[in-house]
């Protein structure tokens, strides 16, 4: 069987290490390298050639779901298999489309890790059960459906969650962006259609999975 050139990006050493221990068992697959950030990532492959990366989506500087954009494009070969704790359909969804191959969430076996970079770098794709379930499920909470519009958010979006999170006010917020109160108001309402959330909680809660704040 060829080797498999795998490169890990988490946030978390502990967990890079612990893959490493996992895979070293495995003489058909090589971890090449790690990276701790998106960011630190893209640097990596401008001099480490891999066949798959094992990605989470929780990392700061520049998430999972902005690192596979950029992998897409600058690196279209390289496949993605997301690696998260994250399972709610916003998660799943917009790394399916981003390109990722592969979603499978922390704490499943060690065999189900395996099968998911052998199926993947064969050209198939594995979504994990729970991530296959959260999909199944649809949105709940809007009219959304799986093939309508794309989850990525604005810039201007960003810096309204990120606000949100930091417990700014609306007037605050309008301060900070020069805009008005309502402008910032109707950006609230919009994301919480977009990202398929109730309340003020659920944005603090994207904001802070995907490491904004």
């Amino acid at each position: 069987m060829p080797t498999i050139r795998l490169v890990i990006a988490d946030a978390q050493q502990l967990v890079a290490d612990g893959l490493r221990q996992h895979f070293a068992h495995e003489g058909h697959v090589r971890i090449v390298g790690d990276a701790r950030t998106g960011t630190a990532l893209l640097e990596l492959l401008k001099t480490v050639e891999t066949d798959i990366v094992l990605m989470d989506i929780s990392m700061r500087e520049m998430d999972g779901i902005d690192t596979a954009r950029k992998l897409r494009k600058h690196h279209p070969a390289v496949k993605v298999i997301a690696h998260s704790a994250l399972t709610e359909i916003e998660y799943v969804n917009s790394m399916l489309i981003e390109g990722a191959r592969g979603y499978v969430v922390k704490g499943g076996t060690d065999r189900e890790l395996l099968d998911a970079v052998d199926l993947v770098m064969d050209g198939g794709r594995y979504i994990c059960p729970a991530a296959r379930e959260s999909v199944a499920n649809g949105y709940q909470h809007t009219d959304k459906r799986m093939d309508g519009e794309y989850l990525g958010l604005t810039h201007r979006e960003r810096e309204i969650i990120r606000l949100i999170a930091l417990e700014r006010t609306n007037d605050e917020m309008a301060t900070t962006l020069c805009v008005s109160t309502d402008t910032v108001k109707t950006h609230r309402k919009n994301l919480m259609a977009k990202l398929n959330v109730r309340s003020t909680a659920g944005l603090v809660k994207y904001a802070l999975d995907r490491c904004w704040v």
